[in-house]
C-alpha cells in the first residue's frame, strides 16, 4: 500500500521528544507516531532552533540535507503529503494556512487550534478551500479506551447519559482543548448551547483583549441535547466521569485506570447503590498513530476524518466563550459566539525538550 511522506514543523517536546518523559508503551510524539505507523515515513523537519532540529534528525533518521530553518522552504522543496504543525497556538494559523495553500494534502496540527477565533476562521477557510484532511492533536478522540466509553454511552448500555465531568488543571488552551474535544466526542459531537466559566488563576493577566498566559478555571457546558458537562479545576489529574441512569463510567489517573460501577439496588430514599462492574477488555494502542491512520484513510479514500477542521474550530470557540463568560461576570454565554477580539499573546521563551530517555 502507498506510503505517505510526512514532515514535521516544530521539533520540540510534542513534536519529537515527549516520549522520553515517561513509561508509556506506545508512540506519543508526532515523530514517534510517524515512525511507528507503517503507512508513513518522516522525510523532513523544520525548526529555527538548529540544535533541537539536529537532535530530532539524529533520533528519527532525518539527514541534515532535509532539515530546514524555514518551514516554507521545506514545504516547497520536499512537497510532503502530511505536515505536522507542533508550534505554539500563536504561530499555528500562519503555518497551517501556508501548508494548505501550497500542496499539503493532510495536516496534523497540535492543540489549541489557534490563538484567536479570527485566526481559527482563516484556517477553516484555507483547509476547506484546498480540500485538506485535518486533525487536531486532541488525541483522546482516537484512544481505544475512550472509544469503548463512547460506544457504551451511545448504545445506552447503562441507560441514558445524565452528565459528563472532567477533572484537571485547566489551562484553557492546553488541557481545556483536550477536555472540550473529549466532551464533544463522548456526547456524539452534539453542539454546545451555552457555557458558564470562572477563571480561578491568572485572571489578572488578561490585559484588554490580550491574554498574557493560558488561564485556568472551571465551569459548565450545556449541550443542545440537554446533557450538562462540568469542568472542575479540582486538583485531581485528568479524570473523566460519565454518569448514566444505571451506571457510572470513569477514567482515573490520567487514563491509567478504566472503571465501571453499576446500580445494584436502591437505598431507603430511592437512590441507586452502585457496585463495581467490569470494564470491557481492550488493547491499548497509540492514539497518535490512530490519528495519523485516520488521515491516511482520508488520503486513501477521500472520506472525512474523525476530527476535522470544523470540530477543531468548535473547540476553539468554546475556549473563547469561556473567557467571555468570565469577563462578563460569570454569566451564561450562548453559542455560537458571534465574534471575539481576545487573542493569546504570551511572551514565553522555548525550552529544550528532554533529548534522552
Amino acid at each position: 500500500m502507498k506510503s505517505y511522506r510526512a514532515a514535521l514543523i516544530g521539533c520540540g517536546r510534542i513534536g519529537a521528544f515527549i516520549d522520553n518523559e515517561g513509561s508509556q508503551k506506545f508512540a506519543y510524539s508526532h515523530a514517534a507516531a510517524y515512525e511507528a505507523c507503517d503507512r508513513t515515513t518522516l522525510v523532513a523537519c523544520s525548526d529555527p532552533r538548529s540544535h533541537v532540529m539536529a537532535q530530532a534528525g539524529k533520533r528519527y533518521g532525518v539527514p541534515i540535507a532535509h532539515q530546514y530553518a524555514d518551514y516554507r522552504e521545506m514545504i516547497e522543496v520536499e512537497r510532503p503529503d502530511i505536515v505536522s504543525v507542533c508550534t505554539q497556538p500563536e504561530q499555528r494559523a500562519e503555518i497551517v494556512i501556508h501548508a494548505a495553500e501550497n500542496g499539503t494534502r493532510a495536516i496534523y496540527a497540535e492543540k489549541a487550534m489557534a490563538g484567536s477565533l479570527a485566526a481559527a476562521d482563516t484556517m477553516v477557510t484555507a483547509i476547506e478551500r484546498n480540500n485538506v484532511a485535518f486533525n487536531m492533536g486532541t488525541n483522546r478522540r482516537w484512544d481505544t479506551g475512550y472509544g469503548i466509553i463512547r460506544s457504551l454511552i451511545s448504545e445506552k448500555r447503562y441507560g441514558d447519559l445524565q452528565s459528563l465531568t472532567v477533572h484537571s488543571g485547566f489551562g484553557l488552551f492546553n488541557m481545556g482543548s483536550h477536555a472540550f474535544d473529549l466532551l464533544l466526542w463522548l456526547n456524539g459531537d452534539v453542539p454546545v448551547d451555552w457555557v458558564q466559566f470562572h477563571i480561578s488563576q491568572d485572571a489578572n493577566r488578561i490585559e484588554g483583549t490580550r491574554l498574557r498566559v493560558d488561564p485556568s478555571g472551571g465551569g459548565r457546558l450545556q449541550f443542545e441535547n440537554g446533557i450538562p458537562a462540568f469542568l472542575l479545576d479540582s486538583g485531581r489529574p485528568f479524570e473523566v466521569e460519565a454518569v448514566c441512569k444505571h451506571g457510572i463510567i470513569s477514567t482515573l489517573g490520567n487514563d491509567h485506570e478504566w472503571q465501571i460501577r453499576e446500580d445494584s439496588d436502591l437505598e431507603r430514599r430511592g437512590k441507586p447503590v452502585f457496585k463495581p462492574g467490569i470494564f470491557p477488555a481492550f488493547e491499548r494502542t497509540s492514539p497518535a498513530v490512530n490519528l495519523i491512520m485516520d488521515l491516511v484513510h482520508s488520503l486513501d479514500t477521500g472520506a472525512p476524518t474523525r476530527g476535522g477542521v470544523r470540530i477543531a474550530r468548535q473547540n476553539t470557540e468554546l475556549i473563547f466563550a469561556c473567557l467571555q463568560s468570565h469577563i462578563d461576570g460569570g454569566i451564561r454565554t450562548n453559542l455560537p459566539l458571534v465574534s471575539s477580539d481576545l487573542r493569546l499573546e504570551r511572551e514565553i521563551a522555548p525550552r529544550d525538550p528532554k533529548f534522552e530517555r
